[in-house]
């Protein structure tokens, strides 16, 4: 069986759209589509028909091209159970412990809220790919704007349990600024300083940096690293439990 074809999308600032094709059926799912234009270009340039639309959250930089992709193509638009009347056109509702078979390739979801109240990642186990919303990014994490510290640890912690192979593909370029700020409260960790000289060769190109891996982000992220105790002595937190510690760190990114 052939793996997933996966193609990224840049739009807006920073955003990324991403389309999953399964080669075996020809399904070609969008995932995060904040605009239709980009989507359907690239649909055209891949020679794919696009078949569904994979929502993690109702944010209009993921579901703003919802209805009209609906509307040419009569996709099948899947979010999350959790937040289903915010998600425009869902048609299949998905929760915590669920699969969704795109042809002949499986996702298992996970609830993970924390940024929304309903939010939720699609993980492809055979293609070691993890399409995660804005729960987790490179070297950070989403802003908590409907949920709890305890809730986005939750999260967190359901995600960094997947092998370190898996390919992290948020949805937004933010590596760089969070990088700057993993920095400044780990700068001694040389696996940071390591990905942080990649980082910038990269954007000094004008390539992205997404896909990322769980390996790296564990080993650089400092939302993952509640346990580091150069992470605790920099936030004046050593010995605090993960919660407390991951809560100080989120509310410094906050303010950095």
């Amino acid at each position: 069986m052939s793996g997933l074809h996966i193609t990224q999308i840049p739009v807006l600032t920073d955003n990324y759209i991403y389309l999953a094709h399964e080669p075996e059926t020809g399904m070609t799912a969008v995932i995060d589509p904040a605009l239709a234009d980009p989507v359907i270009e690239m649909l055209r340039k891949e020679g794919w028909g696009l078949t569904h639309i994979l929502n993690t959250h109702h944010h209009m930089d993921h579901i703003g091209a919802n209805l009209e992709l609906k509307k040419l193509t009569g996709c099948t638009i899947v979010g999350p159970a959790a937040d289903a009347a915010r998600i425009p056109g869902i048609d299949i509702a998905l929760a915590d412990g669920d699969s969704y078979e795109l042809g002949e390739a499986t996702a298992k979801i996970f609830d993970i809220p924390g940024h929304t109240r309903g939010h939720i990642a699609y993980w492809f186990e055979a293609d070691a790919a993890l399409f995660c919303g804005d729960t987790l990014f490179s070297m950070g994490c989403g802003r908590l704007f409907e949920g709890t510290p305890e809730q986005m640890w939750s999260s967190l912690q359901k995600l960094m349990a997947l092998p370190d192979e898996t390919k992290v593909y948020c949805a937004h370029e933010y590596t760089a600024a969070n990088g700057r700020f993993a920095m400044a409260v780990e700068p001694d960790n040389p696996a940071l300083r390591r990905r942080m000289e990649e980082v910038t060769s990269l954007r000094a190109a004008d390539r992205p940096t997404v896909p990322s891996t769980m390996g790296v982000e564990k080993a650089t992220n400092p939302f993952l690293r509640p346990d580091s105790r150069e992470i605790q002595e920099n936030i004046d937190l050593v010995g605090a439990d993960a919660i407390t510690v991951f809560a100080e760190t989120r509310r410094r990114k906050d303010l950095f």
